[in-house]
């Protein structure tokens, strides 16, 4: 069994064959999906989903989006979690998907603000957090540290080195592994991914981005995280049962799902 742990099924790029994704996913051994909310207008969407059986959902505010973004969204990030206990226990599992897009340098004084909220709601309510990290990795670890969210929570895409993965873990997080594995040019990623423990990371796709080597151009889906098992199981020179079964008890752990 496989848990794709951060797939975005809400987006309209699944609009026209949602159903066939998730049975292609079936298909390979895919069993549930965590899927984030980006940003307000589309959490609807995102919790109509967390209807499902197969499905667990977070709901947070992207940095990559901050022109989307506007004042009230963090008090109704709160309030959307107080309006919907029946869907908050089990399938809202997670404050996210938030955090620090640093090639955005002229928002990014907006984002440690939307960020840090963030992660302040996710620490009263002890809840797991998923972070999108990008150039950031030892600025975002430093706030962890001193925030010490007590549910810990998931650094997505994670693309950073082994000393950087460990700074994560030992702040109770687990990192996300992706396509970015499967570039033979990752090599600092992979020599990361090499060093990990067996629950230290989760497997993920990012549908429908962050497309598998060879895969440039194409949508990506949550039938992949396959591959990218696969791709993890002969950099930790495993075999993939072992990483499928690593990666799913740590994504249970983490989001109860």
């Amino acid at each position: 069994m496989l848990i794709d742990a951060h797939c975005h099924l809400d987006f309209p790029d699944f609009d026209a064959d949602r159903e066939a994704v998730v049975e292609r996913a079936r298909a390979v051994g895919v069993a549930h999906f965590v899927v984030p909310g980006t940003t307000r207008a589309r959490w609807p969407n995102v919790l109509a989903l967390g209807a499902r059986d197969d499905v667990s959902v977070c709901l947070g505010l992207h940095p990559y989006f901050m022109d989307e973004h506007c004042e009230g969204d963090l008090a109704a990030l709160e309030s959307a979690l107080d309006e919907h206990p029946d869907v908050v226990a089990p399938r809202v599992v997670g404050i996210g998907e938030c955090g620090i897009d640093a090639r955005f340098a002229e928002t990014l004084d907006d984002q440690w603000r939307l960020f840090d909220a963030q992660l302040r709601l996710a620490k009263a309510r002890a809840l797991p957090v998923v972070i999108h990290c990008v150039r950031a990795n030892d600025q975002v670890a430093k706030r962890l540290r001193q925030l010490a969210l007590p549910a810990g929570g998931l650094i997505h895409a994670f693309a950073g080195s082994p000393e950087q993965a460990s700074k994560f873990l030992d702040l109770g997080f687990v990192v996300g592994l992706g396509g970015a594995v499967t570039f033979d040019r990752a090599k600092r990623l992979q020599r990361a991914v090499e060093s990990l423990p067996d629950d230290g990371y989760v497997l993920e796709t990012d549908s429908p981005d962050m497309p598998l080597a060879g895969r440039r151009g194409e949508r990506n889906e949550p039938a992949r995280v396959a591959e990218v098992c696969r791709v993890v199981a002969r950099l930790r020179g495993q075999d993939t049962d072992k990483v499928a079964a690593a990666s799913t008890d740590t994504a249970r752990r983490l989001f109860n799902c």
